[in-house]
């Protein structure tokens, strides 16, 4: 037996009743079945949950919002229905995974157990159990849409070159203006502002200590916006949201006592705890990073502008300066040639790169150098200070899909078209064969597939 004609039999023998049930749910409301779908329920305490869960996380809720989410679970439950016929296992190191995450984002964003234990009307182990289950139905779900999307056949260049032709010229891609940059990046003397900045902190400290209070001088000179404003309080969070030196430093504190200095990537730290409650923590601090004066900036400019002087005079070749004199462990070794953190290619759209950068070689040609320029590193949630020199070796200008320039863009665009359709085929196709009916509370929503619509039941 196929499983087309599989999922008909569970469809027939195994779908529920159609009956609107008298419990109540969390915040009192009568809950309701509002759409059968094979042997599955949707309920209105479902939909709730899930607004719940969206408000939790700073997004705003409408009535589409409610259409949006039912028509997602009602094409989830096909994917899920199709799983389990194909046998399926959950990855339970992503549900795991993503369950920390969303159990820290929502405790963090409410304030601690307690207040998510009164926001949803239910005990944490109860959260856990229902959204552990509805995870672990995302992970099948997840997977038979990969499923679908693979089987599609092996794309070719044959592929590629009809969609060019059958594509209208207007709606072909554009590939927007790329550099490929190469750089000689030097670093201010961090150790002596480093120094300078603990100095600062255990000032700082000393007078806290000495009685002065920690909001105020965390409103003076703290360097986290949005927690100088509050007196440097970061309110309840889960540890897990910090860096770890910091989140380790904080966990081993007594409310009340101040910390000594603890470095992360954001720069220096002074930590109070005001409270804790298991793996979280409501703390103040004062951050501040270090900072450069101009000598330090005048003798990089110096030393980099020697450099530009002499590989312009063909002294030396720009990937040997690199090499010799550049301080930017991820680029000195390859000739200085930059790379995209996020995807590794050496290619950068125009909003991939650092503003200073961009500025430094907008009027640049191919083969020019910029003039030194003060720009960040891709260290912390901000950058470091660094300064360079940068090179364009190669402008790929703006133009429109070709076969012959973009071959490996559009192939990736032909392989995306291809699954969505395959996608869009396989969810369409078991909407016309599957059991389903929806209450007709929902016939004012603007369904993205018209198929639904005829699944509306008629009183």
């Amino acid at each position: 037996m196929n499983a087309f004609v599989r999922t008909m039999v569970v469809a027939a023998t195994l779908c529920l009743p159609w009956v609107a049930s008298a419990q109540k749910y969390a915040n009192g409301l009568i809950d309701k079945t509002v759409a059968v779908i094979g042997n599955e329920a949707i309920t209105v305490s479902q939909i709730e949950e899930q607004v719940q869960m969206m408000r939790a996380q700073g997004m705003s809720s409408d009535r589409n919002m409610r259409c949006e989410l039912l028509e997602q679970m009602l094409e989830s439950k096909l994917f899920l229905m199709q799983a389990r016929i194909d046998s399926l296992t959950v990855n339970m190191d992503m549900v795991n995974g993503e369950l920390s995450q969303r159990f820290d984002q929502i405790r963090t964003s409410l304030g601690g157990d307690e207040e998510v234990e009164k926001y949803f009307g239910k005990p944490i182990y109860k959260l856990r159990q229902e959204w552990m289950a509805t995870l672990q139905d995302q992970s099948l779900t997840q997977q038979e849409q990969s499923q679908v999307a693979s089987n599609i056949p092996e794309l070719t260049p044959y592929d590629v070159k009809q969609y060019l032709d059958t594509t209208a010229v207007e709606d072909l891609p554009m590939v927007p203006i790329k550099y490929q940059l190469s750089q000689i990046a030097i670093y201010p003397d961090r150790e002596a502002a480093n120094m300078a900045v603990r100095e600062k902190l255990l000032s700082l400290r000393e007078r806290i200590i000495n009685g002065e209070k920690f909001s105020t001088l965390a409103r003076i000179y703290s360097e986290d916006p949005g927690s100088a404003r509050k007196g440097g309080e970061l309110g309840m969070a889960s540890k897990s949201i910090f860096w770890p030196a910091f989140s380790d430093a904080a966990m081993s504190l007594r409310p009340g006592v101040i910390s000594q200095i603890v470095e992360t990537p954001d720069g220096f730290h002074i930590i109070e705890v005001l409270e804790k409650k298991g793996d979280m923590f409501n703390a103040r601090h004062i951050l501040l990073k270090p900072q450069y004066t101009d000598e330090d900036r005048q003798k990089a400019f110096k030393t980099l502008d020697s450099l530009r002087t002499e590989i312009l005079s063909e002294a030396v070749t720009f990937s040997l300066a690199s090499r010799f004199y550049s301080q930017d462990p991820a680029t000195r070794t390859n000739g200085g040639q930059m790379a995209d953190p996020q995807s590794g290619s050496s290619y950068f759209e125009i909003d991939q790169l650092k503003p200073q950068d961009y500025a430094a070689i907008k009027d640049l040609k191919e083969g020019e150098i910029s003039e030194p320029v003060e720009s960040l590193d891709n260290e912390g949630r901000n950058g470091n200070t660094v300064y360079k020199i940068i090179r364009v070796d190669k402008i790929i200008p703006a133009h429109t899909a070709t076969f012959e320039n973009d071959y490996t863009q559009i192939l990736a665009q032909v392989r995306n078209q291809k699954q969505l359709e395959a996608i869009n085929a396989f969810v369409d196709g078991k909407i016309k064969t599957t059991y389903i009916v929806i209450d007709p509370l929902f016939a004012e929503c603007d369904f993205t597939r018209p198929g639904w619509k005829d699944k509306i039941r008629k009183d």
